[in-house]
C-alpha cells in the first residue's frame, strides 16, 4: 500500500467511524472539519505544489489528513501542525491518527499557542508555501496568528480559514484584505461560507500609519 492510498484509508476509516477516542459521545462531529470540506482543502493545496504547510490546530485530525495527502501527492516534505491542546484536551487522539497513516515522517507537531510559536518561527525565517489556520476563533488571536503567517508564508503564497463566518474570524482576515493586499480566492467544492482561502501579495504593500481603510463590519 502507498503512503497515499493509506491516507485515503485513513480518511475514510476516520470519517465513517470516527476516532478511537473522543472527549464526549458527539465531540467528533461537532468539531471536526466535514469531510467535503477536507477534500476542498486537500485540492486547493495541492494546486500551490508546497513543500511546506503550516496548520494550526489538530483535534482529531480531520484536516491534518487531507493536507498530509496533499503534500504526499505532490511531494512536499514539512507540515507543521501547531496544537497546545492535542495532550491535555485530546489525549493525543489526531497525533496518533497521524502517526497511523504514517504522516509523522513529514509532519512535526507543535504543542503550544500559535501566538507564541508564530513569531518565534518568524524570527528564525521559518518560511512556508501555504497556512491552514482554524485556531482560536477569537478576533485578537486570529489577528495576531495572520500577522505572523504574513512573514512566514511566502510572497503569493495561500492561507485558508476555517470558521469564516464567525465574526472574530471574518473581521481579522477583512483588515488583511482591505489595508494589506490580501486577495480572496474560490474555494471549490467546500461549505458556502465556511473556508476562506487568501493570496497573499507578490510584493508587500507599505503600511501606511495615516490612513487605515475601515475593516470592521458596519453596525
Amino acid at each position: 500500500m502507498t503512503n497515499v492510498e493509506l491516507i485515503r484509508e485513513t480518511r475514510r476509516k476516520l470519517a465513517d467511524e470516527g476516532p478511537p477516542w473522543v472527549r464526549a459521545a458527539d465531540d467528533f462531529r461537532a468539531v471536526t472539519l466535514p469531510e467535503r470540506d477536507c477534500d476542498a482543502i486537500r485540492d486547493v493545496i495541492a494546486a500551490e505544489s508546497p513543500n511546506t504547510v503550516i496548520e494550526i490546530g489538530l483535534a482529531y485530525a480531520s484536516s491534518a489528513l487531507a493536507i498530509g495527502e496533499a503534500l504526499v501527492s505532490v511531494g512536499g516534505s514539512h507540515h507543521l501542525i501547531i496544537d497546545p491542546f492535542q495532550e491535555s484536551e485530546f489525549q493525543d487522539a489526531g497525533w496518533d491518527i497521524i502517526c497511523s497513516a504514517r504522516l509523522d515522517s513529514i509532519a512535526t507537531l507543535v504543542r503550544e499557542r500559535s501566538q507564541i510559536a508564530l513569531p518565534r518561527m518568524a524570527s528564525e525565517k521559518f518560511s512556508a508555501d501555504a497556512a491552514f489556520v482554524d485556531g482560536s476563533h477569537v478576533f485578537h488571536n486570529v489577528f495576531v496568528d495572520l500577522y505572523y503567517l504574513q512573514m512566514i508564508v511566502r510572497p503569493g503564497g495561500l492561507v485558508v480559514l476555517d470558521d469564516h463566518c464567525w465574526p472574530g474570524v471574518a473581521t481579522a482576515a477583512r483588515y488583511f484584505e482591505t489595508n494589506l493586499g490580501w486577495r480572496g480566492q474560490e474555494i471549490a467544492n467546500g461549505t458556502p461560507g465556511r473556508l476562506r482561502a487568501l493570496r497573499l501579495p507578490d510584493s508587500p504593500p507599505e503600511a501606511n500609519f495615516k490612513k487605515l481603510t475601515p475593516f470592521w463590519p458596519r453596525a
